[in-house]
């Protein structure tokens, strides 16, 4: 029997990698060993997702796992990004670990960005959720317990009354038939509150909606 790869979880707060470490921690092969996530200073939220910092502190307790976090300024060009990033890989190997796993579905183009950044780190990308028929997944998901609110709606993608709503069977149904389910081309992203992956559920309430960058963002306040 071998000793289980140590890793790191690429983790947005949203639905995907939350998945992602069920199915990691279900099959076995590898121990995540922390979380990987990139903070927006200039407004103390977990990036492109926009929730607020201290509700990722309160998902790392649910599911046992301290979080790495990347600070990054705003607005942060691409270099800054990757350099920010490398610096999380250099950490990784320096602390011996295998390889670092994403929530990626379908999206070639980000596989292979993924695969082409670490390719000189010695860290391998790991990809536990691709090619599962993102209908069926959101389906079992739901069925599974896991809960999440939208908390980022693309506008030009799916109608801006969408953020705020629980990720639900109803919520699946009310789609226009172009929406992928799980949201994969960007038309909306989430924060998990709970799931097979944590040790207690997370209370929240909604707070105000806002467009900003052109993006429309549903606050959530911890209870």
């Amino acid at each position: 029997m071998h000793e289980p790869k140590r890793i790191l979880l690429s983790w947005s707060g949203g639905k995907d990698c939350a998945w992602a470490l069920h199915l990691l921690r279900t099959q076995g092969e590898y121990e995540v060993v922390a979380l990987l996530t990139t903070i927006n200073q200039h407004f103390n939220r977990v990036a492109m997702h926009g929730f607020r910092e201290e509700l990722l502190d309160m998902q790392a307790d649910a599911v046992g796992l301290p979080v790495w976090k990347i600070p990054l300024p705003w607005p942060c060009s691409n270099e800054h990004y990757e350099a920010a990033m490398a610096l999380a890989c250099a950490r990784a190997v320096d602390e011996g670990l295998y390889g670092i796993a994403f929530g990626d579905l379908f999206l070639e183009d980000v596989r292979a960005y993924r695969i082409e950044r670490l390719a000189a780190t010695g860290l391998t990308p790991i990809f536990p959720c691709w090619g599962l028929p993102t209908p069926d997944l959101a389906r079992t998901m739901i069925a599974s317990g896991l809960k999440a609110r939208l908390t980022c709606v693309d506008p030009r993608q799916l109608d801006s009354s969408f953020a705020g709503r629980e990720f639900d069977t109803q919520l699946l149904a009310d789609f226009p038939a172009a929406i992928d389910p799980c949201g994969e081309r960007g038309e909306f992203h989430s924060f998990v509150t709970d799931g097979p992956m944590f040790s207690h559920s997370i209370a929240v309430q909604a707070g105000e909606t806002v467009e900003r960058d052109g993006f429309c963002y549903a606050d959530l306040l911890p209870v």
